[in-house]
């Protein structure tokens, strides 16, 4: 018989511990190697896969166009080579922090891991939508690569599908199991689709787009309960007007929720997020914070001082970490820059330059020839944003524009032949994007 001791369950190694092996994670290891930072480097991820690429699974991965090698970030040679230690499947409970930045996370299994300095990248989970019959087999959602691997795994089972949620998760797995052939329902609780992340306007064409394509949506709908087959299994989902919709699998996609538990555990501030500072760091000085978990001042040049916002993309994840990675570095850089998003949802891609909020005036841009949309988004006369459907120049002079401090004038801009990168001039108000 073997005896545990104390000991088999130290990990020897200090130096940095990133918990979190999403792509802010990733990131911010390869980032600091990048930098010079030689200290040994932890890199703990909960799920029992190697780190991959989220942004597939609702879409390429659902249809089979890539496999589950393809998501993958970095072979494991490439962690070996460069003293990263990957470890799966590591779920922390706790943490212990002294006031100089070092201390120990405690993992389920009892495994303890020293550091000098951590990061937390702990990302988002799925938001669960607690109504009757939430419990049901058949009622699923899709956030990690287990959620994508069990989805597939049920495709034979079904035929009729309805997903929750007219979120950017919602439409994309929406357009992917109806091009797979599947009786498609959508079902919003709002009045227009992808509400939180763009206009009326882009809302529309979404809501015209995908119900031309045979996708069944309801706006404003209210929920009472899924309706239980008799056998444990998924049948349908009640509306408040009496209504069943049929399904075999509902696919409930209304959002996330921030992990801020350890944080918290911490004494840390939290607020929508890990609260950090323009440097990554949180409020103890010494803990950075990286993506999706991040509530960070707004990066966009010119935001209003004081406004604070956390951001769920790849971009951000990216170029976080970046500016974590100073920071652990002792390099003090400010996070500045223009955020951008994409969906990929059928044949339609969006592409998002910048944030709307605050806008008050908006230019449609229409080219049904071309089967190209944009709505370009001002504020007091100035362009802040872009929504861009099928057409990437329109993106790309949009976010050239304001990564360079120019305007795009309203007035020129409203003729759709008028390509945008020919009428960019600088802006009337000197807003300077920060160093």
């Amino acid at each position: 018989m073997t005896v545990e001791t104390a000991e088999d369950t130290q990990h020897p190694e200090t130096g940095l511990l990133i918990i979190g092996a999403s792509q802010a994670g990733v990131q911010l290891a390869i980032s600091l190697r990048g930098t010079g930072f030689a200290e040994h480097i932890t890199l703990l991820g909960e799920e029992d896969h190697r780190p991959y690429q989220r942004p597939a699974l609702s879409k390429e991965f659902l249809q089979d166009t890539v496999d589950k090698e393809n998501l993958i970030f970095r072979s494991q040679e490439y962690w070996d080579e460069h003293d990263i230690e990957l470890v799966k499947g590591a779920r922390i409970t706790s943490i212990t922090k002294g006031p100089d930045g070092s201390g120990t996370a405690l993992a389920a299994d009892g495994t303890e891991y020293p550091f000098r300095r951590l990061a937390l990248a702990v990302g988002a989970r799925a938001r669960h939508l607690e109504i009757e019959g939430s419990d049901l087999d058949g009622v699923v959602y899709l956030r990690s690569a287990d959620d994508a691997l069990a989805l597939k795994a049920r495709m034979g089972d079904f035929e009729d599908v309805v997903v929750v949620g007219g979120g950017f998760i919602g439409l994309e797995a929406a357009c992917s199991l109806h091009g797979l052939g599947k009786r498609t329902t959508v079902l919003e609780y709002g009045p227009r689709l992808v509400g939180r992340a763009v206009g009326e306007d882009t809302s529309e064409y979404f809501l015209q787009a995908h119900r031309a394509r045979g996708i069944d949506i309801h706006l404003d709908t209210r929920m009472t309960r899924f309706v239980d087959a008799g056998d444990g299994t998924v049948s349908g989902v009640e509306l408040a007007d009496g209504t069943v919709v049929k399904a075999q699998l509902v696919l409930v996609g209304i959002g996330v929720v921030p992990n801020t538990e350890l944080a918290e555990q911490m004494g840390l501030d939290v607020d929508n997020g890990i609260v950090v500072d323009r440097h990554a760091l949180a409020s103890d000085g010494t803990t950075v914070a990286v993506g999706d978990v991040a509530n960070m001042p707004n990066p966009l040049p010119g935001a209003p001082e004081g406004e604070r916002i956390r951001l769920e993309s790849v971009n951000n994840a990216i170029e976080h970490a970046k500016i974590a990675a100073y920071s652990l570095t002792g390099r003090r850089e400010e996070y500045a820059g223009i955020p951008w998003f994409w969906s990929n949802q059928a044949d339609l891609k969006l592409q998002i330059a910048g944030l709307t909020m605050g806008y008050d005036s908006t230019v449609v841009r229409r080219d049904e020839t071309k089967g190209k949309f944009t709505v370009l988004y001002y504020r007091e006369g100035q362009i802040i944003a872009a929504d861009c459907v099928n057409a990437p120049l329109d993106f790309m002079a949009v976010r050239n524009a304001l990564g360079k401090n120019q305007n795009i004038p309203a007035e020129a801009a409203a003729d759709v032949a008028t390509p945008l990168k020919s009428i960019t001039e600088e802006r009337a108000v000197d807003r300077k994007v920060p160093a």
